[in-house]
């Protein structure tokens, strides 16, 4: 069974550096409210146009990724975060071995 944190426990997201490439996308907490994970992007890997109900933030851990959203692609690199409203539609893309840290509130469809 998938672990997820509990209420005070700590979660690592330092960046996963040499540990990146044999390293796989994980949900790290899930509520009813909130859902966090670390996405991981190998380069030049995507992650297809879709939307979710809920707002979400990306934050790149590490690597660079493009972002399509609101009609426009943005580059996200290490240290940077961006916020989208529920229910815009995005996609992304791994520039180079990347990892993202994302937050979501979690709303019914």
């Amino acid at each position: 069974m998938l672990h997820h944190a509990t209420s005070g426990e700590l979660i690592d997201v330092r960046p996963l550096a040499d540990k990146l490439p044999q390293s796989i996308s994980t949900a790290l907490l899930r509520t009813d409210n909130l859902e966090v994970m670390r996405l991981v992007l190998p380069a030049d890997k995507s992650m297809p146009e879709h939307h979710v109900p809920g707002e979400i933030t990306l934050l790149c851990l590490e690597g660079t990724v493009e972002l399509q959203a609101h009609d426009k692609t943005q580059v996200l690199q290490q240290g940077q975060m961006i916020y989208l409203i529920g229910n815009v539609p995005y996609a992304l893309r791994a520039l180079e071995d990347s990892s993202v840290l994302m937050t979501m509130l979690r709303k019914p469809e």
